[in-house]
């Protein structure tokens, strides 16, 4: 349903947009609107050096932009009324979106948009209603204790998500003990939940920012609540693409937007993700102007840099971090919690013993 973006291509696209202007009497294309229409046929393709095959929806919107010409008293179509039928069309279909931003900015979904808190990440969501999908945040919290059970996913114990997201859980168990517990046990309870979150979890696209918001439990540090984060993570702590980029960058920005851009807040996506941008203009403007940003990561260890505001650490020969970075923080409450439990454990036992004397 794809097709490469190139001169040959793009030139088809604006001989498409010619062949339905002139068999149903639209009004012609200006050159600024037919570059439009190939923007949008790259958005559809969630790629930039790729156009949609899906025509009828390049005809339709052809349509609309025409509508919306004559309403506007123009000979020729613009971008600007390709933009408008762009907008007219998201409206008719974002009423679920509208109503979950309403709750946002009410204050019946908790999501902070400023200030720093421990064990706390905005997550980036999507939501699909047939062809259209609106993007929101999610916040995601860590709770850590003494234990040996790992980590826990409340949405797993409940049976609310699927076997990709079951796999991007334990994946952050294999995380963690390939990055601390090479020469330590592993031993804690954790335990991640979807705040507000009354259906399934599905995909492994939110692990990272579990795994970030897992980190700050047990070091303590907190996280810039100013920041969304989307991404899957891999074992050695490598950030992986994820779909919907553009639609979960949007959400968080209208919620940003309507409290009111700061210049503090932004999203953390995977770098893989760069060449799948195409956002709108109105997003587009607002990273220009420095009030929103997008930071492209590779790893783990740069979204800590990002979120908490200190180096992550490099692991020595001997597997020791610097001290005062994240992981060194992370790693000696980790040591902590295990000689905590294995306390708890002898005393525990000479207790019993001593009873039965």
């Amino acid at each position: 349903d794809t097709m490469p973006r190139n001169p040959a291509n793009e030139q088809s696209y604006a001989e498409f947009v010619a062949a339905r202007s002139q068999e149903e009497a639209l009004r012609p294309f200006g050159r600024d609107a037919v570059a439009r229409m190939i923007e949008h046929g790259a958005r559809l393709a969630e790629h930039q050096c790729k156009l949609s095959t899906r025509f009828g929806a390049i005809a339709d919107l052809a349509r609309e932009a025409n509508f919306w010409a004559g309403v506007a008293g123009h000979e020729v179509v613009t971008a600007a009324d390709v933009d408008e039928a762009v907008a007219e069309r998201t409206n008719r279909a974002s009423q679920d979106a509208e109503h979950y931003r309403e709750h946002i900015l009410e204050g019946v979904i908790f999501i902070a948009t400023d200030g720093e808190i421990v064990g706390q990440v905005n997550g980036l969501s999507v939501h699909e209603i047939g062809e259209f999908g609106f993007g929101h945040p999610s916040r995601v919290s860590a709770r850590t204790f003494i234990g040996d059970n790992g980590v826990i996913h409340i949405e797993r114990e409940t049976d609310m998500d699927t076997p990709s997201h079951e796999k991007g859980v334990l994946t952050l168990n294999a995380y963690l003990g390939g990055t601390y517990a090479q020469h330590q046990p592993l031993s804690l309870n954790a335990s991640l939940t979807f705040e507000q979150a009354y259906y399934g979890v599905d995909g492994d696209s939110a692990s990272s920012t579990e795994l970030y918001a897992l980190i700050s439990s047990l070091s303590q540090i907190p996280v810039r609540q100013a920041v969304g984060v989307t991404g899957s993570v891999n074992q050695r702590g490598e950030v992986q693409p994820i779909g919907a980029v553009n639609e979960k960058i949007e959400g968080y920005f209208d919620v940003c937007r309507a409290r009111g851009l700061t210049g503090e807040q932004g999203v953390i996506i995977p770098a893989t993700n760069v060449v799948n941008l195409m956002l709108r203009e109105d997003v587009v403007a607002a990273v220009r102007d420095g009030l929103f940003h997008i930071w492209p990561v590779t790893t783990i260890d740069e979204g800590i840099e990002l979120l908490m505001g200190r180096p992550a650490g490099e692991q020595d020969d001997q597997g020791e971090f610097p001290e005062g970075t994240v992981h060194y923080v992370v790693k000696k409450r980790l040591r902590e919690l295990a000689t905590e439990l294995k306390t708890f454990g002898e005393e525990h036992q000479a207790e019993t013993q001593g009873d039965d004397d």
